[in-house]
C-alpha cells in the first residue's frame, strides 16, 4: 500500500486520537526511516525517544527472532528466563534491588504511584498526597494523569483523582512549603521532556531528596523518556548525583518493543507481594529479550560516550544557531535530548512540517519548544545533515515574522 492508501484505511477505521503527519513509514534504519512511497526521511525523532538504538538495531532484531521462535508469551503464574536476566541487569547497574515489568512509562508510573501508598498503608501511616511538578508529563491513565501537571491534557477527565498537588519545577522553596505530614511521595522528571525540555538546577534534585527525607516521603524519578542513556549516562539521577527511591523507565528499555519497568529498593519493594499488583503481559519473554539486548549494547558498546559526544556537537551547533537568530531564545538538554526555545510569534509546529516536506523528522513541544531526540548512534556527520535542512527555515520562519 502507498501512503494515501494507509492513510485512508487509518482515518476510517482507527480512533481519531492523535494529530498525525500524513506519511506512513513502513522501513527504519538505524538514523533513516522510509514511508511507503519510498521516500527517505533523516529521523531525529526516534520513535520519541523509544529508538535509542536507532531503527531495527541488529542486535535488538536478533533477540527478537531468536525468542520468537522459542516463547512469545506465558503468564506470570510462572518465571519468565528473560525477565529475570533483565531484572538482573537492571538492577546491577542502578540503584535498585527490584524490578517490577509492566508495558508503558503510563503502566510504570501507575505502578509507583501504587507501590507509594501501599508501602506507607502497610507502615501504618496516613500519607497519600502525592506532589509532582507544573509542566510535567507523566501519562495518560488516570493516576498519572491526575499526576502531570498540565491542564491541556486533563480537561474532560474531571474528576481526576485527589490528593495531588503541584509545584513549580526546580523551585525547591515550592516544594518544602508543599510537603507534609500527609505526603507519600514527590513525583519528578529529572529533565521534564513533553513540558518543553526543562533542565533542573545542578543542586535541585539533591535539594528534594532532602525534602522528601525530612519529611519521612519517598522520591520517585520518572526517566520514562531521559532513562537508558538518554542524558549520556545510563539513568539521568546520575548525571546530578542523588538516587530516589523508586524509578520508572519504558520508552528506550527495549529498542523499539513496547515495555515499562518501575525500580525500587528491597524494603520499598516488599509493600508488593501476590495480590497487590500486575500485569498480564508485563515482562513477557519477547519484550525482555529485546530489552536484554538493548541494554546490554548501550552499556557495551560504546553508545553512552556517543551520545555525549554528538550531544556536546549538537548543542553547539545549535548555540551557533541563537547567536545568529536572535528569534532564538534559549538552547538546553543534556546528552541527546536537547530543546530549542522559539521566540513567539515563531511558530515551531510550522517549521516541524517544513522540515517533513524536506526530508527532514523532529519534533515540537508547546508549538516554541523544537524538541531533538535523535538515536544514541547519531553522528556529527548526521547532525550537519539535519542542520542543513534546518538553519535555512528558521531563516526563513524569521524573516517571515518581521514581515
Amino acid at each position: 500500500m502507498l501512503n494515501a492508501e494507509i492513510i485512508g484505511l487509518t482515518s476510517k477505521h482507527v480512533a481519531n486520537t492523535y494529530g498525525r503527519f500524513p506519511i506512513s513509514i513502513v522501513r527504519g534504519k538505524g538514523t533513516r526511516v522510509w514511508d511507503a512511497d519510498g521516500r527517505e526521511y533523516l529521523d531525529f525523532v526516534s520513535g520519541l525517544a523509544v529508538c535509542n538504538l536507532g531503527h531495527c538495531h541488529p542486535n535488538v532484531v536478533k533477540a527478537i527472532q531468536q525468542q520468537a521462535e522459542k516463547l512469545i508469551h506465558v503468564s506470570n503464574l510462572y518465571h519468565i528466563e528473560t525477565q529475570s536476566e533483565l531484572a538482573k541487569l537492571l538492577t546491577d547497574n542502578s540503584f535498585a534491588d527490584r524490578v517490577f515489568f509492566c508495558n508503558s512509562g503510563a503502566e510504570a508510573n501507575e505502578a509507583a504511584l501504587k507501590l507509594a501508598r501501599k508501602y506507607f498503608s502497610n507502615k501504618g501511616e496516613s500519607r497519600y498526597q502525592i506532589i509532582t511538578m507544573e509542566q510535567s508529563f507523566h501519562g495518560r491513565t488516570f493516576a498519572a494523569l491526575a499526576a502531570t501537571g498540565q491542564k491541556k491534557y486533563q480537561a474532560g477527565f474531571e474528576p481526576l483523582l485527589e490528593k495531588f498537588v503541584y509545584v513549580p519545577f526546580n523551585d525547591i522553596e515550592s516544594a518544602k512549603r508543599a510537603v507534609n505530614s500527609t505526603t507519600a511521595a514527590v513525583m519528578v522528571e529529572p529533565i521534564q521532556g513533553e513540558g518543553g525540555v526543562n533542565v533542573p538546577s545542578e543542586s535541585y534534585l539533591r535539594e528534594l531528596k532532602e525534602v522528601c527525607k525530612k519529611a519521612g516521603a519517598l522520591l520517585i524519578f520518572d526517566e520514562v523518556q531521559v532513562g537508558v542513556g538518554r542524558t549520556g549516562t545510563l539513568f539521568a539521577y546520575e548525571n546530578y548525583g542523588v538516587a530516589p527511591d523508586i524509578m520508572t523507565l519504558a520508552k528506550g528499555l527495549a529498542g523499539g518493543v513496547a515495555i515499562g519497568a518501575m525500580l525500587s529498593t528491597e524494603e520499598i519493594m516488599s509493600a508488593f507481594v501476590p495480590g497487590t499488583h500486575a500485569s498480564t503481559f508485563g515482562g513477557n519473554p519477547l519484550a525482555t529479550a529485546a530489552g536484554i539486548a538493548a541494554l546490554k549494547t548501550i552499556i557495551n558498546e560504546g553508545i553512552l560516550d556517543n551520545c555525549r559526544k554528538s550531544g556536546a556537537y549538537l548543542t553547539e551547533r545549535l548555540n551557533g544557531l541563537k547567536a545568529k537568530y536572535a528569534f532564538i531564545k534559549e538552547v538546553r538538554g543534556k546528552g541527546l535530548i536537547i530543546g530549542m526555545e522559539l521566540a513567539e510569534d515563531i511558530k515551531g509546529g510550522d517549521i516541524v512540517k517544513e522540515c517533513l516536506a524536506k526530508g527532514l523528522l523532529i519534533n515540537c513541544v508547546g508549538d516554541k519548544v523544537l524538541r531533538f531526540i535523535p538515536a544514541l548512534v547519531v553522528t556529527e556527520k548526521e547532525v550537519d545533515e539535519m542542520l542543513g535542512i534546518l538553519e535555512p527555515l528558521l531563516a526563513q520562519a524569521g524573516a517571515q515574522a518581521k514581515v
